[in-house]
């Protein structure tokens, strides 16, 4: 293990842990055809760099784009107690075969981690076994709302999720009242899955009459996400809290988040800007069935238009997997939930071939975008001292997806068969290659993430505590 003083030394020497030579890398400053020394887990230069530095070993990028490292802020691994679907170990492994260098996962597990013991074993579980950094939410619930100050701080901690709906238990929050609770109780940014569960049980009988999944977006309707998304908007302005909300999918929520964008910030989901009711689910059935539902195109237009705009802050995947056994029950049965993680990055980098965005604005949505809206430390840019995570794409490079490539337990994707331009090609995280030319190398050595919101710090009074 080098010391701070034989990192010194090599720095001083110019002799890098890897130099990642000629590429097209994305900065803060735009596209620029720059090398990159990777030394002791952190960027140590920037530039022309391959007569004056050596390196313990090097990858050529010419051709390839080099990205800051992808961090898909949703993700729900099942571990523990649902690992027939899911496993962090699997999980993580398809994050870095699929460019994604970190991930936030999310606390609905068996058991729900709602203690700090909880949120301890899911670390534990990761130690090892996880191939990209990692952080873990906390669910926010009646049973812990007092305690989330404390809990949202823990090492690790990306912070609290609520469900307002697409829950049960201790984790479903649809009470006004809990709702409130939760809110006054912390400072971190708060992330929340907005349907209003009132009106979703109220309207079930719609699907229960028909069994037709292509009711899905009728069932859990348009109403349904923007009645739970402004209630929730604005009890955190009561609370003056900060929140994030998940996987908008409708044209009349982007609306209405457009006013209120200096506390609230926006996340769409690969499968909401891709897929397209109703023809997803004629050829898909119940695997296109997701919480909240793909829609008709002129809800899929607008979320484009909020990217756009600068309405839509990150792109998270809500990678939710669950067995094709599960998946076949007779709908509304069937559980809601696909894979993602692995094709987050294909996906939009198909996007970016067919000019619906840049990559520069990809990189700041997946990259940039969560390491300012969370603090997380050292991560999100390629910049001087900030961690080596570095995602390399080949823009040209022409590939089918298919249920083969995926590594989830579950082992299906709804993106099979479909063809892209823009591939994964290596995967750099903390300096350390982990997965070169579509293969993975080396172990797993993933690492918790730190936040600059994570440690113990004065506490601000708001008036709304008084």
């Amino acid at each position: 293990m080098n010391t701070p003083d034989d990192l010194d030394a090599r720095l001083t020497r110019r002799h890098a842990d890897l130099l990642v030579l000629g590429g097209q890398v994305v900065t803060p400053a735009g596209i620029e055809r720059l090398d990159v020394a990777c030394l002791g887990g952190h960027i140590v230069a920037l530039g022309e760099l391959r007569r004056s530095w050596s390196a313990e070993s090097t990858l050529e990028a010419a051709g390839l784009h080099v990205l800051p490292g992808v961090i898909d802020t949703q993700v729900h691994f099942r571990e523990p107690g649902l690992t027939h679907k899911e496993t962090l170990e699997a999980g993580t492994r398809g994050a870095v075969l699929g460019g994604v260098t970190g991930v936030f996962e999310m606390p609905n597990t068996s058991p729900l981690t709602l203690t700090p013991e909880d949120l301890a074993a899911k670390f534990d579980r990761a130690d090892g076994r996880a191939w990209c950094d990692h952080a873990f939410y906390i669910g926010g619930s009646a049973v812990n709302a007092e305690r989330l100050a404390e809990l949202e701080r823990l090492p690790g901690c990306a912070g609290v999720k609520v469900f307002m709906g697409s829950s049960f238990g201790d984790l479903l929050a649809d009470d006004d009242t809990v709702l409130r609770r939760i809110l006054r109780h912390g400072r971190r940014r708060l992330a929340v899955h907005a349907e209003d569960e009132a009106r979703l049980r109220e309207r079930r009988v719609l699907v229960e009459a028909s069994g037709d999944v292509c009711d899905h977006p009728r069932w859990r309707d348009p109403r349904s996400a923007l009645m739970a998304t402004r209630r929730i908007v604005a009890m955190a302005a009561e609370s003056w809290r900060r929140l994030h909300v998940l996987h908008v999918s409708t044209a009349d929520e982007m609306a209405y988040l457009a006013h209120h964008k200096r506390r609230v910030s926006v996340e769409v989901t690969p499968h909401h800007l891709t897929l397209c009711a109703p023809e997803c689910y004629r050829r898909l059935g119940s695997l296109a069935q997701m919480n909240p539902p793909v829609r008709d195109d002129g809800h899929r237009q607008a979320l484009w238009r909020a990217i756009r705009d600068g309405v839509v802050d990150v792109i998270g995947s809500d990678h939710a997997p669950h067995t094709r056994e599960e998946k076949a029950r007779p709908y509304p049965d069937s559980p809601s939930g696909m894979t993602g993680v692995q094709t987050l990055v294909p996906i939009m980098l198909e996007h970016v071939h067919q000019g619906r965005l840049s990559l520069p604005r990809l990189a700041d949505l997946t990259s940039a975008g969560p390491a300012r809206l969370f603090g997380i430390e050292g991560k999100g840019r390629i910049a001087l001292g900030y961690d080596a995570d570095l995602t390399l794409v080949d823009l040209s490079a022409r590939r089918t997806i298919s249920d083969a490539w995926i590594a989830s337990v579950s082992g299906w994707t709804p993106y099979h068969g479909q063809s892209v331009t823009g591939w994964p090609i290596t995967t750099v995280i903390r300096g350390r290659t982990v997965m070169r030319d579509e293969a993975l190398v080396g172990r797993p050595q993933g690492q918790p993430m730190a936040f600059l919101e994570g440690t113990p710090t004065p506490s601000v009074e708001n008036p709304a505590s008084r």
